[in-house]
């Protein structure tokens, strides 16, 4: 039934045939329906090893950008200056936070480590509820833009945004359960409509322009791009950088590690352009086992106390974390602030189009979906990937979103939960492995985000560039995400632009009706004026 290739690799066929054979017959192949879905224990299996290589980037990536806001670390993590001794002098300066500081950085380290784990976790336990309860081949995780948006807008780099860690932690745990009652009401489709078409299509082109920019930069990806007094932004991969502005010193375009992180582009996107399974996690290897070896250039491990400490961690291998910063951590405080509700509508506009054209999208290419466009197990994968998200934001991680690489395990032939939940397993196994995520350095995670960003722009096809009306509120969407830093303004200056040139369309075609009004009232008035002016006259002959 479609194993067979997977079998034939070991020389095991005929064994891989009686075991497919014999549960396909048992409670459990009848339960995931494998003879009526055409496909089999080892095909399952298979699909589910593509899934999870080309969607295993997640569990570095984003711990990295969630890790990029601090966390829960706070100025008490910081450790005073050196020409202080006695602890009453011991007063550590609120900027402690975005310069080099070995007590933050550490507390940093620590929540990457708490987020990694995190990551895994909330992975496995989606992907595991979406195959048992949905019986479908859908894979989920943190989603990408969600989580750059509570790190870079919300939170800010190191602490730097409105709110804190714990109560962009309660935002998730709101906007979770408000979808989960969409979900389980049926309101989702309609509640998507209230979008406009063009700012729908164009908020994922933003997103995707917003993630490749992170990529970009220096403290997330392979610093391509930093800062500049007169421009804003400008050329860098430069090899020093002023510790305060962050702006180029010497050296641009000379940087060891964006190169490295260059060749890394390259070979993902060759591995693209041939389809190869698990070409998004290939180019994040081949630099990472680079950048593991000491006493270079390009080293993750730098001869510093911090760079010890970590490689003494990475040295280890095997090791079981248990989050502790991230875990329950979430705070209602301040959550009268106009920036939390902005930010709960964000993210709940976000998860409801993301996680809606995700799943039609993967219920076409795996013929699940029905004349009338739905798919069996549609109702339950959506309380899925809501109840996921609760977990999710208990545990410290952004909202869970259902993953478009499932299409790569669709693709191996995967159709029935089976595939979900090995690639479950696959997620509890990488638990285990936290020294060897966690030593992922920023230039092997960005060329991986430009990339993700590069593969969001398709569905800017499909917006009527012919339609100013359309067209423009699109542009500005795309335009604003990126350059203000802020996923939640594109999409209010989008929706915004949308709704005033409605109402300028409106207002002069009422004004147009109104002067028509005027003209057939002032006839009439003149008809009725002449006809009196005609009776008058004869009346008087």
């Amino acid at each position: 039934m479609g194993g067979g290739e997977l079998c034939s690799r070991f020389g095991t066929t005929r064994v891989c045939e009686n075991l497919n054979d014999y549960i396909s017959g048992s409670m459990i192949g009848k339960y995931f329906k494998l003879q009526a879905r055409k496909t089999c224990f080892t095909t399952e299996l298979r699909a589910a090893t593509a899934t999870f290589l080309t969607m295993v980037y997640i569990i570095t990536v984003n711990a990295t950008i969630l890790s990029d806001s601090g966390g829960t670390c706070t100025v008490s993590d910081c450790t005073p200056p050196f020409n202080q001794t006695s602890p009453a002098e011991a007063v550590t300066p609120p900027d402690c936070m975005f310069k080099p500081n070995t007590g933050y950085e550490q507390c940093v380290s620590n929540v990457k480590n708490d987020l990694i784990v995190a990551t895994a976790l909330s992975s496995m336990i989606g992907s595991l509820a979406m195959g048992v309860f949905a019986n479908l081949p859908l894979a989920l995780a943190p989603g990408m833009g969600p989580n750059a948006y509570l790190a870079y807008n919300l939170v800010g780099f190191h602490g730097s945004g409105s709110v804190s860690y714990e109560t962009a932690m309660a935002i998730v745990l709101v906007e979770s359960c408000v979808f989960l009652a969409i979900a389980v009401f049926g309101l989702r489709a309609k509640v998507a409509r209230f979008i406009p078409r063009s700012v729908r299509l164009a908020s994922a082109v933003g997103i995707g322009h917003f993630i490749a920019f992170v990529g970009l930069q220096g403290n997330q990806g392979v610093g391509l791009v930093g800062p500049d007094p007169d421009t804003l932004v400008t050329l860098a991969a430069c090899t020093r950088k002023d510790s305060i502005t962050g702006a180029c010193t010497h050296g641009i375009m000379q940087s060891p590690t964006f190169w490295l992180g260059f060749v890394g582009f390259l070979i993902t996107c060759y591995g693209l352009m041939k389809d190869v399974k698990g070409s998004m996690i290939s180019g994040i290897l081949v630099v990472t086992l680079i950048s593991w070896f000491r006493h270079t250039s390009v080293t993750i491990f730098p001869d510093t106390p911090l760079g010890n400490s970590r490689y003494q961690y990475f040295k280890k291998v095997v090791d079981f974390h248990k989050p502790e910063s991230t875990l329950g951590a979430i705070s209602f405080t301040n959550f009268n602030r106009s920036e939390v509700w902005v930010a709960l509508f964000t993210l709940l506009y976000v998860d409801i189009l993301a996680t809606t054209g995700t799943l039609y999208t993967m219920a076409e290419l795996g013929g699940f979906s029905d004349e009338k466009g739905g798919f069996q197990g549609e109702y339950i994968a959506y309380m899925v990937d809501a109840g996921t998200s609760i977990v999710g934001s208990t545990l410290g991680v952004s909202p869970i979103a259902t993953y478009i690489e499932s299409s790569a395990g669709i693709r191996e032939g995967g159709r029935t939960g089976l595939t979900a939940i090995f690639v479950g397993f696959y997620f509890l196994l990488s638990i285990f492995f936290i020294p060897l995520f966690s030593s992922v350095p920023p230039w092997a995670i960005g060329p991986s985000l430009v990339i993700v960003g590069a593969l969001m722009m398709k569905v800017i096809k499909d917006i009527d560039w012919n339609n100013i009306k359309e067209g423009v509120p699109a542009f500005v969407t795309i335009l604003i995400m990126p350059l203000t830093y802020s996923i939640s303004n594109g999409i209010i200056g989008g929706i915004g632009m949308y709704i005033a040139l409605n109402l300028c369309d409106y207002g002069v075609g009422l004004f147009k009706w109104l002067i028509k009004m005027k003209k057939m009232v002032s006839n009439e008035h003149n008809q009725v004026s002449a006809t009196v002016a005609a009776d008058r006259i004869v009346e008087v002959l």
